[in-house]
């Protein structure tokens, strides 16, 4: 099945973002050409996602505690110096879902960065900004199975660049994956890790089922700490579903009874083909994905009270009914 439409390049950004301490409109957020971020990817983000409830009248932001933790936690791999601890950034983001009061699903882009105009490559003793900004959103992958493929770059490993923090530069490895595999005519890319071995998608975490058991990469395998993937692991043990963090053979990809990716911008995307070869007997999602997809979906609809410490509601203006 074919990747679905990139929303994230067609949905238009909301209105107002966070940007230099206060809520301004989007249009006037704008940085200098010569920033150092922009010069040398010396900043870091995260990807949060908003799910319309399903009372039709809230916002449930994600595991919105998680997200703020980690991106102040890649901050600290950056040397950043911000006036912010956990709370007071997921604050700053409430407050920007409420301005913005979105209609429909939303993804929330905050990230830090240094602000100098500067020219050396540094980061101690530089300016370091915070600044968030928010769009409708979509699938970003087909849901219902998407292609993938055994990339050529290998993943960058953790003592060149940090793989647990989402540090701008580093996607640039990300974005040479994503595009080999679009033109070999698939949706998403596979990365193995310096020594061969399976570590995630170009953007996502990779799960695959071998024998019933639900396996993924460490997080000492120059993997991203996915906050999906941990939540999915959480997941299969209250199914009472087998797991394993563990090296993963490439070999391993082909004999796989079930795959798929998760993250924030991918969700629970069930893996239909990899490198041409059907994915288990050719049906997607398979038992186990579809559970934990299930399991995911309703959980950010509001629709498991199980789940819902996982959630921070925000209740959105609805437009009143023109006369």
């Amino acid at each position: 099945m074919s990747k679905l439409p990139d929303t994230t390049m067609t949905s238009p950004m909301l209105e107002y973002a966070f940007f230099e301490g206060r809520i301004v409109p989007f249009s006037e957020a704008k940085v200098s050409i010569g920033t150092h971020a922009l010069q040398y990817g010396t900043g870091a983000f995260a990807g949060i996602r908003g799910y319309l409830d399903q009372d039709g009248e809230t916002i449930n932001i994600f595991r919105l505690p998680d997200h703020t933790t980690r991106l102040l936690n890649s901050g600290k791999l950056l040397r950043c110096d911000l006036p912010f601890d956990r709370d007071s950034l997921a604050q700053v983001i409430v407050d920007l879902v409420e301005k913005n009061a979105p209609q429909s699903d939303i993804y929330i882009r905050p990230f830090i960065y240094k602000a100098n105009v500067q020219l050396t490559p540094r980061l101690k003793g530089m300016h370091d900004e915070l600044s968030v900004y928010m769009m409708s959103i979509g699938d970003y992958l087909d849901t219902r199975g998407v292609k993938a493929s055994v990339s050529s770059w290998s993943r960058l490993p953790d003592h060149a660049i940090p793989g647990r923090g989402k540090i701008t530069g580093s996607y640039i490895n990300a974005a040479l994956a994503k595009d080999e595999a679009e033109e070999k005519g698939v949706d998403e890319a596979i990365l193995l890790d310096q020594h061969g071995h399976v570590a995630e998608g170009s953007a996502c975490n990779l799960f695959l089922v071998r024998d019933g058991v639900l396996i993924t990469a460490p997080i000492t395998g120059d993997i991203l700490e996915g906050i999906t993937r941990r939540t999915i692991l959480m997941f299969a043990k209250d199914l009472g579903i087998p797991t394993q963090e563990r090296e993963i053979d490439r070999s391993e990809l082909y004999l796989a009874e079930e795959a798929f990716f998760c993250g924030t911008g991918v969700q629970v995307a069930p893996i239909a083909s990899i490198d041409g070869r059907p994915v288990g007997n050719g049906h997607v999602p398979g038992p186990i994905s579809k559970q934990i997809g299930e399991v995911f979906f309703n959980t950010v609809r509001g629709k498991d009270p199980r789940y819902a410490h996982l959630l921070t509601p925000v209740r959105r203006k609805v437009a009143a009914p023109a006369d």
